[in-house]
């Protein structure tokens, strides 16, 4: 394949504009959705597919165009990630007023930089030596592959997706003609019983994506916070009141989930993250050297254009050139030379370990579920406790400056989880590294320019739950609000301890039933990080995507029963849930416009007087009829 394909043009002029402009739309759209749903997917798949339909209108098109194409406009989505999980903290926490334009754009950017420029000396350790699966880099290079000539009926999938997703959301969230949430609730003998579904199309393909396997271990970890510690945690106290009422039900169990529960999925991720790092410590450290020895041997000899990457020489001086830059940021913020260099070192070895981290992690179970929102903690809460004994518990800029460590860690992180992908499907159909490598920092770029307008929209059009600004529809922000909270517990003390230490000891637990299900040879894993973020979430965003992993089930079950494929991913019903979650997200953004300018978050509503059931038996009734659609179009193969 790549000998057939050595003197195809690569990074054209029409590639870079249609790269550029995907990584716009999708670091918007995955913004929405990651600080609604606390959780972004992967854009390289529909990226491919956008691009095949709009390539093949030119005369001159290959497929180490569109190659390129994806692979600068799933940067966009990774910068979004890094940025939604920690940057809205400083709004949460006041240090920040608004989405200053020139402070997003630089974190964003040199973050992101550093993430690609980290995985480069460890693409040939993870890529070609451990011949990980990186089953979304897979599916791409698959769907480039037949795409030359049946990307047509890709295109028609993901179109019809993206529409009705679009739809769902505006009648949802704009007209209002149906609910977008079912939630129940009652107070039992002194304690709570609680269920809640959101009925959100995005949040289905989530579970379709991920599969059965994480769905039920996301739901497990919601229903042990849900439906067993919040009910214990009420019947230890009195009922909650405000302003002389006792709260509903509903109120009460949300207000124990904010203010002490959620608490053991941050316990629970910051062990996640130190044995994600201490079982993955030896191919990292083989990575690196081998990857190092991999350049000097470069430098000795001719090597085939499939396994040239940017030269050493040049990641090292753009390292440095990205590090300069962000230590006088870190002044700017601490005013303090020593402190500034502190976190310098500290952001230079904390993002290329969790790089790498996040690089292997995403061989094995995809980027879209790269435990990336528990490497960050562990980096907020080690920063937070070492700026506390160099800044004192005191420090107004302690948090803020903790939360900005964490941010850069965490674009590099998704950056690099992503483009390992990426590459890995490059690897595939012939690609030559260093050109998507390039492509990788114009993305990132890209998207770095715009995500900040973005944010602003959002935080004027719903406002994010835990600050000032929030509406009835806020946007949930779960990461970022879990950063603000550990940074600022860590200062002021009042973090909860008792519940980070219940979950630190539920985490181990989990892992060492896991070691038993790998030492069995189980097909089911227990991957803590997935658990963890499960208690962390609200229940109701996991019920749908855990009947998403039902329908993936379902539909590989299909397969295998008519002796057909059995990955259920390479049907077209991935291309049809990454339209649901595209078009929703993508109206979300823009059912923002009008809020914004008539100042009014039910700008677009319509007169309503039906019965209060009804609205959501028909939100119900919307999300079975896509449930159904997504399955019978994913049973094709």
């Amino acid at each position: 394949m790549a000998e057939e394909q050595k003197n195809l043009p690569e990074i054209t002029i029409k590639a870079v504009i249609l790269g550029v402009l995907l990584s716009i739309i999708l670091a918007a759209a995955n913004a929405y959705l990651g600080l609604f749903a606390g959780m972004t997917v992967s854009a390289s798949i529909p990226a491919a597919v956008v691009s095949m339909g709009i390539l093949r209108m030119f005369r001159n098109n290959n497929i180490l165009e569109n190659n390129i194409v994806q692979t600068a406009a799933s940067a966009g989505e990774s910068v979004a990630a890094g940025v939604i999980f920690t940057l809205p903290a400083l709004v949460i926490l006041g240090f920040w007023k608004d989405f200053n334009y020139w402070w997003v754009s630089a974190i964003a950017g040199f973050g992101g930089i550093l993430g690609v420029l980290f995985t480069i000396p460890l693409r040939r350790a993870l890529i070609i030596d451990a011949k990980l699966k990186y089953p979304e880099g897979i599916a791409t290079a698959e769907i480039l592959q037949t795409g030359q000539t049946k990307g047509h009926k890709g295109i028609k999938y993901l179109v019809q997706a993206s529409i009705v997703g679009g739809l769902f959301k505006l009648g949802s969230s704009g007209l209002r003609i149906w609910a977008e949430v079912f939630e129940a609730a009652g107070r039992v003998k002194g304690s709570i019983a609680y269920f809640g579904s959101n009925l959100s199309p995005a949040l289905l393909s989530v579970g379709y994506i991920v599969g059965l396997n994480i769905a039920i271990l996301i739901v497990i970890g919601g229903v042990a916070n849900w439906l067993i510690a919040i009910p214990i945690c009420a019947s230890m106290q009195e009922w909650a009141v405000k302003d002389g009422l006792p709260l509903s039900a509903a109120e009460f169990a949300n207000q124990i989930w904010s203010t002490k529960t959620r608490y053991i999925g941050v316990g629970g991720m910051l062990v996640g993250g130190v044995w994600t790092i201490l079982k993955l410590r030896k191919s990292i450290t083989s990575g690196i050297v081998s990857g190092l020895s991999a350049y000097k041997n470069i430098e000795k000899a001719e090597v085939p254009r499939t396994e040239k990457d940017i030269a050493m020489k040049w990641v090292i001086m753009l390292i440095v050139a990205s590090v300069v830059p962000l230590f006088l940021m870190y002044q700017v913020f601490v005013q303090n030379i020593a402190v500034s260099l502190t976190m310098a070192g500290m952001m230079l070895i904390t993002g290329f370990l969790f790089s790498a981290v996040a690089g292997y992690m995403a061989g094995i179970m995809g980027s879209s579920h790269n435990p990336i929102s528990g490497i960050t903690i562990a980096t907020v809460l080690v920063a937070s406790l070492m700026l506390m004994m160099l800044l004192g518990k005191d420090s107004a800029a302690g948090p803020a400056a903790a939360i900005i460590i964490g941010s850069v860690v965490c674009c590099a992180a998704a950056i690099a989880g992503d483009n390992m992908q990426d590459l890995k499907a490059g690897h595939i159909v012939g690609a030559t590294p260093y050109k998507q490598q390039i492509m990788q920092i114009v993305g990132t770029i890209s998207a770095a320019l715009i995500v900040a307008p973005v944010l602003t929209l959002l935080l004027k059009a719903y406002g994010f739950e835990g600050h000032e600004s929030a509406t009835e529809n806020a946007l949930s922000a779960p990461q970022a609000n879990l950063m603000a909270s550990v940074a600022k517990g860590v200062f002021s003390g009042d973090l909860p301890w008792n519940f980070i230490y219940i979950g630190m000891a539920a985490a181990v637990g989990v892992i060492l039933f896991d070691c038993y299900l790998e030492s069995a040879g189980s097909a089911f894993r227990m991957p803590v990080m997935a658990v963890a973020i499960g208690i962390y979430l609200p229940l109701e965003l996991e019920v749908p995507i855990l009947i998403g992993g039902l329908v993936h089930w379902a539909v590989h079950r299909h397969r295998k029963t008519k002796k057909e494929n059995g990955n259920s991913l390479k049907g077209h019903g991935l291309l049809f849930a990454s339209g649901l979650i595209t078009g929703e997200a993508l109206v979300g953004i823009l059912l923002a416009i009008p809020i914004v300018i008539m100042k009014d978050k039910n700008a677009l509503a319509l007169p309503r007087q039906l019965i209060e059931p009804l609205p959501v038996l028909i939100g119900i009734a919307m999300f079975v009829a896509v449930t159904i659609w997504l399955y019978k179009v994913a049973k094709k193969s």
